[in-house]
């Protein structure tokens, strides 16, 4: 049985005033809505993007590379987190080494992870957080899901979960 009182999420909740609402005011889509809503919510970032996505394909990547570009000529700050290449298939590691070659031309910072790595995620102006099952910057067939939450103390909660300030 889950113990409420030691359960760290609810503990860490406390100490950041996060508020019930902003998870019960949250949204839900899949993969049919998300990229609708998403791509609103990354057209409107004035400051920041972070996206973590294990997969990165040519195909979906058409979606994103002009409105990567946009931002970053806006003076957004652009960061993807992914899977190293090199633990992919053939035909995925070619295609996310040619993205992020075309990420880095365009002036947006790539991190490669090792071991295994599987979160989906996007922080947009530390105010709006979307996690779930989707990978962002290569989804295709399958079914998935997302959250979006917009907190700016639900959004830092994850940034500094993810110790991001040590990459970013």
């Amino acid at each position: 049985m889950l113990n409420w009182r030691r359960n760290p999420m609810f503990s860490y909740k406390k100490r950041n005033d996060a508020k019930a609402s902003d998870l019960i005011n949250s949204a839900l889509y899949d993969e049919k809505s998300f990229y609708q809503a998403f791509i609103k919510d990354l057209s409107s970032c004035r400051e920041e993007v972070f996206i973590e996505s294990p997969y990165i394909t040519n195909q979906r990547m058409r979606l994103f590379r002009p409105i990567f570009e946009k931002l970053v000529n806006q003076g957004v700050r652009i960061n993807i987190m992914t899977r190293d290449p090199k633990e992919h298939d053939l035909p995925h590691e070619y295609q996310a080494e040619d993205e992020i070659r075309n990420f880095e031309s365009v002036g947006v910072q790539t991190l490669l992870c090792v071991g295994n790595h599987h979160r989906k995620l996007a922080i947009l102006d530390r105010k709006v957080l979307w996690e779930g099952s989707l990978n962002i910057l290569s989804q295709a067939n399958s079914r998935e899901i997302m959250r979006r939450i917009e907190s700016r103390e639900l959004a830092l909660q994850m940034h500094n979960f993810l110790k991001l300030e040590n990459f970013l």
